[in-house]
């Protein structure tokens, strides 16, 4: 890379077989629909697994069952300025105490940082989550779209999944299963564009942060 190009950091946790998977969800699997051989001059694979395995972006549809597909979206909140903010060891739930710090003139992306070392290889079922009332607050400073390194915006075992719901009445989007361990607090441009996937709930993303220009 040129020395004078942007950094780029990938965000994106590594897919695999063993990647972990929220509980009842489809792992990722793959197998060979062709091989390279005296017939045949290609590799070609077959996958299957939930959209929300690996980064990901939420539609409306999973948390609304009128709600819009992912392949429904427009593009515009999952590309832009954003700013990376720090709540290490926040423990169940981001309140608005662990964000204070870092609102000054607020980009219209949020992402948050949890893990001291995302589990990239397990599950986690006592992830950090968003607590509903910073979600509300954050809309009301006009950010667009959350996101957060852990696997989902609302505690595991929650039945309710009451910030899913704040970002269904806001209209935000979301971004679940970043990695953001090496991410400085700060402002960088986000780049995870969502796969036009025109009936599904969500979607994997291949998320990125660019370093802003000077």
């Amino acid at each position: 890379m040129d020395s004078k190009s942007p950094r780029l950091w990938d965000i994106s946790p590594p897919v695999h077989a063993g990647a972990p998977v929220f509980p009842g969800d489809t792992p990722y699997r793959q197998r060979w629909a062709a091989t390279i051989g005296p017939q045949c001059p290609v590799n070609v694979s077959e996958i299957a697994l939930s959209p929300h395995v690996g980064a990901h972006a939420d539609a409306p549809l999973h948390y609304d069952a009128d709600g819009a597909t992912i392949g429904d979206l427009g593009l515009t909140p999952f590309l832009g300025r954003c700013r990376v903010i720090h709540a290490i060891d926040c423990g169940a739930l981001v309140e608005w105490r662990h964000v204070a710090h870092a609102l000054h003139d607020l980009p219209p992306r949020v992402l948050l940082r949890t893990y001291r070392q995302m589990p990239v290889d397990r599950w986690d079922p006592e992830l950090s989550a968003y607590a509903p009332s910073t979600i509300e607050r954050f809309a009301d400073l006009g950010v667009q779209l959350v996101g957060i390194d852990t696997a989902s915006i609302d505690p595991a075992d929650s039945k309710t999944l009451d910030s899913h719901q704040v970002i269904r009445r806001r209209g935000l989007r979301v971004l679940e299963n970043l990695v953001l361990d090496e991410v400085p607090e700060g402002d960088y441009e986000l780049i995870a564009l969502p796969l036009k996937l025109v009936s599904a709930d969500a979607s994997p993303v291949r998320a990125v942060l660019r370093e802003l220009a000077s």
